[in-house]
């Protein structure tokens, strides 16, 4: 009973999602736009870039907004309107109301992008827009609108909120004196008191929303990787699919080992002289004046594979000759299908002119 709880304990903490995500994972969700993103960093730099915008190009705005409205006060007005000026009102009024908006518009897009672009980089993905029924699934709805997710988005909500309304009520409450007696002074001046504290309202505002946002971000990249934690059993699933089962792999190194040996006990037969330790090592060499530039070594092995290599040798009536260190010496510098090393030129020709010999195929 004992050993029983103890492999159930076991099986459960193997199932525990304690582990890091593996970078398979984590390109998967990626893939999928599972991401970690703050929706609210954006908006705020988009707010603080906006408002600069206006301290920078100040007299840009203010040309385009006095021709606007003067002459929507001097000339708009008094105009009398007909079908044939009506259309060309129109598209005065539209040019420069395009003009006024185009600056702020360009400054959202290109903000708007490098906020999610810092974020998470350049990502193109379909998937989220993909139709889903577990979607119209009402209890996971349900889940979705009573879960811990949805309480601190509503907590997140109201933060900003209180904050916004207490900036506000700050920067009027410094400055109520001087908006009581707005009413006294020229347009101009009005209009200048009213950009220059709108716009320090407003950076103001963003900057404090950039820090929460910045904040919500770590959260949200917290989060998405606690989301994406996995149990060492999920990690060993994983390298089983990507890498396949090592008993498997294992078997099909075995069977390709297997293989190499059968290729190379076949080419035994074709040596000229097999080079032995005499147990340990054995070495079978073949050379043809015709093909190759020097021996080359077609099959060697130690301990059983020597035993085997001298076996079928002995069975084709290939010539064995015993010399321990240039069995060795070969065994441990050169390679099957290799030449034979050039320092060894000398005692490999000496060794193959005795087999020659020995064949009354002496060749020069």
């Amino acid at each position: 009973m004992r050993n029983y709880r103890l492999k159930l304990d076991l099986q459960l903490f193997s199932q525990e999602k304690t582990e890091e995500a593996t970078p398979k994972k984590k390109d998967e969700a990626r893939k999928k736009g599972q991401i970690a993103r703050s929706a609210d960093l954006p908006g705020s730099l988009i707010l603080i870039f906006v408002f600069m915008s206006f301290i920078m190009m100040g007299n840009y705005f203010k040309t385009h907004i006095m021709m606007l409205f003067g002459n929507l006060f001097e000339d708009w007005l008094l105009m009398d309107v007909t079908t044939g000026n009506i259309m060309s009102l129109f598209n005065d009024v539209a040019i420069e109301m395009l003009l006024i908006l185009l600056p702020i518009f360009a400054v959202t897009v290109l903000v708007g992008v490098l906020g999610n672009v810092v974020q998470y980089g350049f990502l193109l993905t379909g998937d989220p827009l993909k139709m889903k029924l577990s979607k119209l699934n009402p209890i996971n709805g349900f889940k979705q609108i009573f879960s811990a997710k949805t309480v601190v988005e509503f907590l997140k909500s109201v933060l900003k909120l209180l904050i916004v309304a207490v900036l506000v009520y700050m920067t009027i409450s410094k400055e109520w004196n001087r908006i009581l007696v707005l009413a006294s002074l020229p347009i101009q001046q009005i209009f200048s008191f009213t950009a220059g504290l709108t716009i320090k309202l407003g950076i103001e505002i963003g900057v404090v929303l950039a820090v929460l946002a910045l904040a919500d971000f770590f959260y949200q990249r917290y989060e998405h990787n606690k989301s994406l934690r996995m149990s060492k059993q999920d990690i060993k699933d994983e390298y089983k699919k990507s890498e396949g089962d090592p008993i498997i792999k294992s078997r099909i190194r075995e069977r390709q080992r297997k293989m190499a040996m059968q290729r190379m006990m076949q080419e035994v037969p074709k040596a000229d002289v097999i080079i032995t330790n005499p147990t340990h090592f054995a070495i079978a060499l073949k050379y043809d004046a015709t093909k190759m530039e020097a021996p080359r070594i077609i099959a060697k092995g130690m301990d059983h594979v020597a035993l085997r290599i001298r076996e079928i040798a002995k069975e084709n009536g290939v010539v064995t000759m015993e010399n321990k260190p240039l069995a060795r010496a070969l065994y441990e510098r050169a390679e099957i299908g290799d030449v034979i090393p050039p320092d060894l030129f000398q005692a490999v020709a000496e060794v193959l002119a005795y087999v020659y010999k020995m064949k009354g195929r002496l060749k020069s």
